[in-house]
């Protein structure tokens, strides 16, 4: 598969499954958790508050382990493995942008002091468990 299937296939994994694990580190210890993540290209995004214990344990070690695509289905089911390094964002530009009503649930609105976005740049993404294919790596 060339790297512009797998980018393709990478983005269409990504945009039909926005659900996701998160795996961040606490007390030495991996720590998971369902997200949900937005994209633009290969950076994926996630909402939080800031008062979160994940954006503690990011303030102290910023890199992820993440999930994205699995469907529940059993063997052949086709998911993305992406390792990356989180960043803290704040402008009040990318909070509006990704800003949507069932956020309502948890803050006041996009300029909830409380609210947060996770940035998530690859450092690593695979495809993973196509009917016992091989993973497919996307270079960097």
């Amino acid at each position: 598969m060339s790297q512009e299937s797998i980018r393709k296939k990478v983005d269409q994994i990504l945009s039909e499954s926005p659900i996701g694990t998160m795996a961040t580190v606490k007390n030495n210890k991996p720590h998971s958790r369902y997200m949900l993540y937005f994209h633009r290209e290969l950076t994926l995004y996630t909402a939080t508050d800031k008062e979160t214990d994940k954006v503690e344990e990011i303030e102290s070690n910023p890199w992820t382990h993440i999930l994205i695509g699995y469907e529940g289905e059993g063997f052949g089911d086709e998911y993305v493995e992406y390792q990356g390094k989180v960043s803290i964002e704040s402008s009040p530009e990318l909070k509006e942008e990704l800003w949507n009503d069932d956020m309502k649930k948890y803050f006041s609105g996009p300029e909830d002091d409380s609210y947060i976005i996770l940035k998530v740049e690859p450092t690593a993404i695979r495809i993973m468990n196509k009917k016992g294919d091989a993973s497919k790596e996307l270079h960097f």
